[in-house]
Order: structure tokens, then sequence, then C-alpha cells
């Protein structure tokens, strides 16, 4: 790493809005709370800078109006540089934004994440981040193959010209993200995550209003 390098920082998705609530996802409540809220309370435990991405001034506003967010956060906007389209809205130009930003900071990584898993637990954040720290990238894995892109650390460098790439060329599926010539950690979920998270909470991300029921029945 060089000198003035610093490691990671945690980049979390607020952007997207659920059709099926009518309302931006982060703002979602559960057990009386915001699902960001819940997220931010555990990772403002770890000493590592906090990046939320949304779609726009507008939006930034109407969370601060709606939210009491905590000190340690910041704000950051989509980029839209080289993205033709001022009325679509996709999770990599929010990806694309953050790792600009923390490329311009001198940031060696980022824990990318998602707004609406409110229940991630700090062991499963300090396991991925000890898991990377010989790789490019870490990614939990299930034993079916199945991925979760957006509970997963990237590289900023390689990430930013990646996403780059796929605004340019309009392929957007996250999937496509992940560059295969990576030098990836792939996560066992079953025998490295669920010891230390037995209902596996720490990666169920909530899509709609069946979804908080099916997380309540699962937590109690």
């Amino acid at each position: 790493m060089m000198k003035d390098q610093k490691y990671i920082a945690f980049l979390i998705l607020i952007g997207g809005k659920s059709a099926r609530f009518g309302t931006e996802k982060a703002i979602i409540e559960f057990y009386g709370k915001p699902l960001i809220l819940h997220q931010l309370e555990i990772l403002l435990n770890f000493d590592q800078d906090i990046y939320l991405v949304a779609h726009s001034e507008e939006q930034i506003f109407n969370y601060r109006k709606q939210l009491d967010f905590p000190k340690g956060v910041t704000f950051l906007i989509d980029d839209r540089d080289i993205f033709a389209y001022p009325k679509i809205y996709k999770p990599m130009l929010g990806i694309y934004s953050g790792l600009k930003e923390l490329k311009g900071l001198n940031f060696q990584k980022a824990f990318l994440l998602s707004c609406d898993m409110p229940l991630i637990k700090a062991e499963i954040v300090e396991l991925m981040i000890s898991e990377s720290i010989e790789f490019d990238c870490c990614i939990p894995r299930w034993n079916n193959g199945y991925l979760e892109p957006f509970f997963a650390i990237y590289p900023v460098e390689k990430g930013f010209q990646r996403a780059k790439q796929i605004l340019i060329t309009e392929n957007y599926g996250i999937n496509n993200f992940i560059d295969k010539s990576w030098n990836i950690n792939y996560v066992s979920v079953e025998n490295s995550i669920q010891p230390l998270d037995k209902k596996l909470v720490s990666l169920i991300n909530i899509n709609g209003p069946i979804d908080l029921v099916k997380l309540i029945k699962l937590i109690e």
C-alpha cells in the first residue's frame, strides 16, 4: 500500500426507490427505525469513513428533512459526466460515482452495501474486511454459486475503471461489474459466514413489505 493510501471506506447506495413501498428504501421503517439507521449504527463502530451515494441534491435534502443522520457520514451524488440519461437511475451509476470519489481520496478498497440490509452484524463486516486484505475483491458466495455483490469489497481503482466501462457500453448488470481477472476471494456463506450469523440476517435485503414480515418472523 502506498504511504498516503487509505485502506477501506464504506460505500452505501441509497439512491434506489422501492416500487413496492412507493418510497426510498433507506427510510422504510423496521422496528421503529429507518433501515439506513440500523445499518449506520453498526458501521459507525468501525474506524472507517462512510459515504452514502444518492441520486440528487433533492434526494439528500429530503433525507435530511426526514432523518437525523449521525455525524461522521458523508453524502455523495451520482456523477453523470459520462451518463447521458438524466431521468434514469442505475446502481452502477452510484457505484461509479462512489468509486470516483474514493479514488480521488486515495482509498484502496470500497466495502459496497445496499441500504436495504438493516441487520448486518459487526462480526461479518470484520470477517469480510480481514478476508479482503490479500485480494482485489472479496464476495460472499453460496454453495449453489449465487453471489452477494451488494455486500462485498471491491478495488477502488480497478472498480472505477470497470464501472466507467460498463456505463459507456450500457451493460449495467451488477454481475458484469465483477471482473474475472481480479484476484477474488469468494467467502463461503455456509462455511464462513453462517457460523458467525446463524440465521444469516446480515445478507437479507428488504425489497417489499413481505420481506419485512419474513425478517421479523425470522428474528423473533
